[in-house]
């Protein structure tokens, strides 16, 4: 898919699926927002991909860091076509009883306030240019409870219903509004989860995983017309037609 000068903003791409989109977008010829917490990492990949990328410092929880980057982005790029909120963590995981409210309430400020903030930050603008696509990361966590992951699930069904009521307030504005819920995936995240040794996901093997740039192939698909047909909801990796249609198989 060429997406020459377009410009693609990644939340959490300093590492896992954020920055293997980021490098899967710059390929395909996008300019391409790097945003995570971690300056230093972004720095580099922002270096490695070359000049059409640009590193800002964000954090998806705090709304004004997240109006910023947006400010940033079109400062550097002149558009905003395509946003990508992967920003994500898992802690804290175990019962809900034991669980401590604090960091269940800083899971849900990163999770889903995190695209709050990134959806009221971009939708302007898209609706303003008439166009764009926003994907959330989605997860099967957000249909199905999984023992442990209270905050986790509950943070992912709430972007997923985001990611309905965006697209149906925002379609008619020539904005495209979908989720991607890729499976599991070889990143730091699965390596905390492992270490959990709660629920069934913790014991999968390694290579049970796919590889971050299987998600990050499946993200540049979405922004294509072949995607439309799941506008408003979830496109699933597990499903080997999905991946068929994307290339991955």
């Amino acid at each position: 898919m060429d997406m020459t000068d377009q410009a693609v903003m990644i939340t959490g791409a300093s590492r896992g699926i954020g920055a293997a989109a980021a490098r899967a977008f710059a390929a395909q010829g996008a300019r391409v927002a790097l945003l995570a917490r971690s300056a230093e990492a972004l720095a580099a990949l922002a270096a490695d991909i070359g000049p059409n990328a640009i590193a800002i410092a964000c954090d998806v929880s705090d709304r004004t860091s997240m109006g910023a980057a947006v400010d940033k982005t079109l400062q550097r790029f002149g558009r905003l076509d395509v946003f990508v909120g992967n920003a994500g963590v898992i802690d804290p995981i175990g019962q809900l009883a034991d669980t401590d409210p604090d960091a269940w309430g800083a899971l849900i400020d990163v999770n889903l306030k995190g695209v709050f903030h990134g959806m009221h930050a971009v939708l302007p603008v898209m609706q303003k240019q008439g166009r764009g696509t926003i994907i959330t990361i989605s997860s099967g966590a957000a249909h199905g409870p999984v023992e442990g992951w209270s905050a986790y699930c509950s943070s992912k069904a709430g972007a997923y219903m985001l990611t309905r009521v965006a697209d149906k307030e925002y379609r008619q504005h020539g904005v495209r509004v979908l989720g991607l819920s890729p499976g599991t995936v070889a990143t730091d995240m699965q390596r905390e989860i492992k270490d959990s040794g709660i629920n069934p996901v913790s014991q999968l093997d390694w290579s049970d995983h796919i590889a971050p740039e299987w998600p990050a192939q499946a993200l540049v698909w979405m922004c294509s017309p072949a995607a439309d047909g799941f506008l408003g909801d979830d496109i699933s990796l597990r499903d080997p037609e999905i991946r068929r249609t994307v290339g991955l198989i």
